[in-house]
């Protein structure tokens, strides 16, 4: 699978093939020696106007002004995804204070998990503009985020806290909520950017250029009609997913990937948008027998397509969205085959009163199928099925003291529990909102409802005795800034939850089943923030997480600490190092001799990254390199599984 990208285009991978090392290293080296010799405590006292205005949609699913925010939402900005070209949406996000993405240093064809606030990826829902991207055919229903290229988004919100009232079942520790780019007001328009690099562990030296991507995106208005179209590939090899505990070489476990996107619009007129839209993802990748076990067999291919429209109306005192979708995937694991549909279909109507009221009110229809074939067990569709239909309405009012409460709450009716009701009260306060500083207070209170997959119930493993886990979340912070100098937050959050969907182990086959856990299960925990812009050119921000979870502690780290110092001497350079400290964690791996699942504590490691980017030609051409994990260490994320080592990357983006 390693000679798709060589055989596609191979005048341009041997030229920049024939580039060494020795100058990559070179070049790269020397950007972070005029970084490490910047002054960053150097003072500049220019005062800067607050961004009151920055809005968010994730709150409410419309536009909101973040000081009526009631939580801290992280966003991730185009800017900061342009300085950031060469990563993938995994490695921004594992930045996030209170994110933690299991396997994003491991092999890129191992399974990646999204832990939020010591939650599991079945907690965590993934939007994709607007749309909830689930796999009717996971364990957990969870969105593989492997699947998205940082060169298609515009921006990402993550919303931490349970979020059941507005996006559902699922949504039960936090919201990604990623937005793609937009189409543009030119007639067309395009950006092309390729990047390649190394792809070596600890103990592996390879100059061999085994990480090559490539995205290509065209876009324009004509009249009335917009389009954007978007082509991916991603192929990463030269890297075993297992390690070797011995001084056997194993096999290199090699991914490959192709995204196709896709939309048109159309303004009928001043008041009616329809958009439609259109997704392929195809991928092929090797992945190992488990812990310290190699394999040269067990390969999978995935196609996944998504299709849907939505329209947009707006009128006087508000405005109506409403998202039709329908996803289809088919994945082979040797001989498995496994077929899911998932549709959704969501209304949304905002109504403002005024310029203090507004309510969100609308109505929410998904089913789900899963026809998995399977020497293990067959699942047949015409059982492993369910459907929702949910009503919501959330209500956010402003006092003229700047009090903002934004309350709500949802009925699910689940075609095989029945109805649960959930509900979040948030209200926030602005102490103060000057010109020059800000301060709020913010708190909520909100419960959640998480149904089982189809894979739970119908495996054979599952077990159709389940009952849906239940959360309720509190939290209780602050969020304040100074000149657009400083900006800074802290939240404290407590979360239980009850009838946990644990994997229980049996000495007989089939070796485990699902169940609900008997003890109500506890997150709590502190996240904080700061981001110091110490001058125009230099800003430094710092991330802290600590998770104090008693049970199912499986790969969650206890503390986390972030940092990164960005220096910008010039409108087109830009270099930045990422700091990164992940505490100790226990993990667990399944032992096929005993049947039974063995606890091991890993140790806390530390990374440190450095990238750089410079523009040229008025910014339509930007060079970009990056070296990842500078110190070499050699470290276990997961128990038996390699972790990548120093690496270097470098491309160009050109905008056309």
């Amino acid at each position: 699978m390693y000679h798709h990208f060589v055989q596609n285009f191979p005048d341009l991978f041997i030229l920049i093939k024939s580039l060494t090392m020795k100058n990559q290293l070179t070049i790269i080296g020397a950007l972070a020696i005029i970084l490490a010799s910047t002054s960053v405590f150097a003072q500049k006292t220019q005062e800067k106007e607050i961004k009151l205005e920055e809005v968010v949609i994730s709150a409410t699913k419309f536009e909101l002004k973040k000081e009526k925010v009631g939580k801290v939402i992280t966003k991730i900005t185009q800017e900061e995804i342009k300085n950031n070209a060469g990563k993938t949406v995994l490695e921004l996000l594992n930045s996030v204070p209170g994110v933690e993405i299991k396997g994003t240093n491991s092999v890129f064809g191992e399974v990646k998990g999204t832990y939020i606030r010591g939650g599991r990826s079945r907690q965590v829902l993934v939007l994709v503009d607007g749309v909830p991207l689930i796999d009717p055919t996971g364990i957990s229903l969870e969105f593989d985020l492997r699947l998205l290229s940082l060169s298609q988004i515009e921006s990402i919100e993550v919303m931490k806290g349970a979020s059941s009232t507005l996006y559902g079942s699922g949504a039960a520790t936090g919201v990604i909520n990623i937005i793609l780019k937009k189409t543009s007001k030119n007639t067309v328009s395009g950006t092309f950017e390729t990047s390649f690099g190394t792809n070596n562990s600890a103990t592996t030296n390879s100059k061999n250029l085994s990480d090559a991507n490539l995205n290509a995106t065209v876009r324009g208005t004509s009249n009335k009609l917009n389009y954007l179209t978007s082509i991916n590939v991603t192929e990463v090899d030269g890297l075993s997913a297992a390690k070797s505990a011995t001084n056997q070489q194993f096999t290199t476990d090699p991914f490959y990937s192709e995204n196709g996107f896709a939309k048109v619009g159309y303004q009928f007129s001043d008041k009616l948008n329809i958009e439609s839209f259109f997704n392929i993802d195809n991928l092929e990748f090797s992945y190992d027998a488990g812990k310290n076990a190699d394999s040269k067999i067990n390969e999978t291919t995935q196609k996944q397509v998504r299709i849907g429209v939505k329209p947009t109306y707006t009128y006087n005192n508000g405005s109506v969205v409403a998202i039709a979708s329908l996803n289809r995937v088919k994945r082979i694991l040797l001989t498995d085959s496994y077929e899911g549909n998932s549709v959704n279909i969501d209304a949304v109507n905002k109504y403002d009163f005024n310029e203090n009221t507004q309510l969100i009110s609308g109505i929410n229809y998904q089913n789900h199928k899963n026809q998995t074939n399977s020497p293990w067990g067959n699942i047949n569709d015409d059982v492993a099925n369910f459907n929702t239909l949910d009503f919501y309405s959330s209500v956010v009012y402003t006092t003229d003291f700047d009090l903002t409460i934004n309350t709500g709450g949802r009925i699910n009716k689940h075609s095989n529990y029945g109805t649960h009701f959930v509900y979040h009260i948030n209200p926030s306060l602005n102490i103060f909102a000057l010109e020059d500083a800000s301060l709020k207070l913010l708190t909520s209170y909100s419960t959640a409802f998480i149904a089982p997959s189809l894979y739970q119930l119908f495996s054979v493993y599952g077990n159709t005795d389940l009952e849906p886990e239940t959360n309720k979340t509190f939290e209780f912070g602050f969020e304040s800034s100074y000149k657009n100098l400083l900006d800074f937050n802290m939240v404290y959050f407590n979360r239980t939850e009850d009838n946990a969907i644990i994997f229980q182990n049996l000495a007989i086959a089939p070796w485990g089943k699902y169940g609900n856990s008997n003890a109500t299960i506890s997150a709590k925990g502190v996240e904080t923030f700061v981001d110091v812009k110490a001058t125009s050119e230099v800003d430094f921000s710092l991330g802290y997480t600590y998770t104090d979870k008693a049970a199912d502690t499986d790969y969650i780290p206890g503390n986390k600490l972030t940092a990164q110092l960005n220096y910008k001497p010039s409108n087109d350079l830009f270099l930045s190092v990422a700091y990164k400290n992940v505490g100790e964690r226990t993990g667990r791996y399944y032992d096929n001799l005993t049947f039974s699942t063995v606890s091991q504590q890993l140790e806390a490691y530390q990374l440190i990254d450095i990238n750089a980017n410079y523009k040229l030609l008025d910014n339509q051409v930007v060079l970009f390199g990056s070296i990842s994990n500078l110190l070499d260490k050699d470290y276990e994320e997961t128990i038996g599984y390699n972790t990548r080592g120093r690496n270097y990357k470098f491309g160009i983006r050109l905008q056309l």
